[in-house]
């Protein structure tokens, strides 16, 4: 498998020669509003849409939120080949296909499966939305959490689908004044869901380029060490392909 970073949520992963696109946002540094609020974005994308070459299908946890998907990401969606998100963003959006929990959908010959996520602490839906997670089966098994804060939700993941190689996790400890509690994984709840799915590798992204985020690449790094688990890190460089074995 291989990864590139290019800010926030978005990267580029191929798996068996299938590339598909997380979480598209590509726009400049600046403010998102977001109904009666605004996101404040603090650094632009190591690449622009151009720069990514082809892929296959882009995974969208989901559409509501500027920092997963922006103006230039929305642009970029009406040439995918194909889009699998939530029912809510097939509801709005023109071309994306509902990916429900547990089901499967085929892209070039890769099995990829929506799973749960949780953009908050129990009981904030209504305020975050809908947001979905994947997991890919091919010569590895790779899970990406989208914005999932709940540890339980990991839990469940694991059981259904067993131990992953690669945990492509939204970390950052995500805080806003509309919600009393994390909206994405802190940095000792990342070090759980890498034991919870027993991952050789785990990913971490979305943990920078945001103000809204309470905790990044740093906090994540000294978890990982305090838990013995370092080597199993990764922390792609911007622009810079990764390859995991």
């Amino acid at each position: 498998m291989q990864i590139v970073y290019v800010g926030g949520p978005t990267a580029l992963l191929e798996l068996d020669g299938v590339r598909v696109l997380l979480d598209p946002t590509f726009d400049p540094p600046g403010t998102y509003p977001i109904g009666d609020r605004v996101l404040t974005k603090t650094a632009g994308p190591a690449a622009q849409p151009g720069d990514v070459g082809p892929f296959d299908a882009v995974l969208l946890s989901h559409d509501q939120h500027p920092d997963n998907l922006d103006g230039a990401g929305r642009a970029l969606l009406a040439s995918a080949p194909l889009v699998l998100s939530t029912r809510s963003a097939a509801e709005r959006l023109a071309g994306v296909t509902a990916l429900p929990n547990w089901t499967d959908a085929e892209v070039e010959g890769l099995r990829v499966t929506g799973v749960p996520a949780q953009h908050g602490p129990d009981g904030t839906e209504h305020l975050v939305g809908e947001v979905t997670g994947f997991v890919l089966h091919g010569s590895q098994r790779v899970y990406v959490s989208g914005d999932n804060a709940s540890l339980d939700v990991v839990r469940e993941v694991g059981r259904r689908s067993g131990p992953v190689d690669v945990a492509v996790l939204f970390a950052g400890g995500a805080r806003t004044p509309r919600v009393d509690g994390f909206l994405t994984l802190p940095s000792d709840a990342a070090v759980d869901a890498a034991r919870i799915l027993d991952a050789r590798h785990v990913v971490v992204l979305h943990v920078e380029h945001w103000a809204h985020f309470t905790q990044g690449p740093d906090s994540v790094r000294e978890a990982f060490a305090a838990a013995g688990l370092a080597e199993r890190l990764v922390l792609p460089p911007p622009g810079e392909p990764v390859t995991l074995g």
